[in-house]
């Protein structure tokens, strides 16, 4: 049965931006497909149906074989359609390049870029025109950071992969953009020492990290935007703007 309201997909939704987002959208009326490998996607998911929406949680690792369709069939079996697609799941591996692991280089390909690209390539085959892609990138992916060699080509790899399927899928009537977070509130920020975030938050002109719902209210306003696609869209506190001034 398809369902009235839109089905979002968002992956790594059990903390941090991806559950900012799964709110939010489920806020705005949409029915989400939360997916994630760990446990706590439950008590996100429990938490949207509790506020009356509805949402379902895949517990899923996306970079498996067949993840991608098996989410995407999940999605259509539960709300008969697939409108949104937010690709934020992803994992960092960092380590200067003469220490870094090979192994760890291709974990990070795998999670960041090949996942991204399987699901993008299942979900554009159940959408309708209007549907939307939200990929989620990096400043790393633009600017260079000693010790983030993988992660920087995984996300410079993404925003690639999004102006291509910008243009090819177009003609469809669906749309392709890339977020740029840069330091936001997130589990792996808070883990940081106080005099390490001092020195991060020294470098973003508006002088503070994000919070992951500012960051959610931006991938809302792209997913639902239809004459934009292409995009690159920065929520970074002016830190690219900073470091691209130097």
């Amino acid at each position: 049965m398809r369902s009235a309201s839109p089905a979002w997909i968002v992956t790594g939704a059990s903390r941090g931006i991806g559950a900012a987002v799964a709110r939010m959208a489920a806020a705005s009326g949409a029915a989400v497909v939360l997916v994630a490998r760990g446990e706590a996607v439950a008590n996100v998911g429990a938490g949207i149906r509790g506020d009356g929406a509805d949402a379902v949680e895949i517990r899923e690792d996306v970079t498996a074989e067949g993840a991608a369709e098996r989410i995407v069939e999940a999605a259509v079996e539960r709300f008969g359609r697939v409108d949104v697609l937010v690709n934020n799941a992803a994992i960092h591996r960092g380590g200067r390049l003469e220490r870094l692991d090979a192994t760890a280089f291709d974990e990070v390909v795998a999670a960041d870029l090949v996942a991204p690209f399987r699901l993008c390539r299942a979900a554009v085959a159940r959408m309708e025109a209007g549907g939307a892609i939200v990929n989620l990138g990096s400043v790393v992916g633009f600017r260079g950071f000693p010790g983030d060699a993988p992660y920087a080509a995984a996300k410079a790899g993404l925003a690639g992969l999004t102006a291509a399927l910008a243009v090819e899928l177009a003609p469809r009537g669906i749309t392709a953009n890339l977020v740029v977070p840069g330091f936001t509130d997130t589990e792996l920020v808070r883990a940081l020492d106080e005099r390490t975030r001092a020195r991060i938050d020294a470098r973003i002109p508006l002088g503070r990290t994000a919070t992951p719902e500012e960051v959610a209210a931006v991938i809302g306003w792209v997913a639902t935007t239809p004459y934009m696609t292409g995009a690159v869209v920065p929520v970074d506190g002016g830190l690219m703007a900073a470091l691209g001034s130097r």
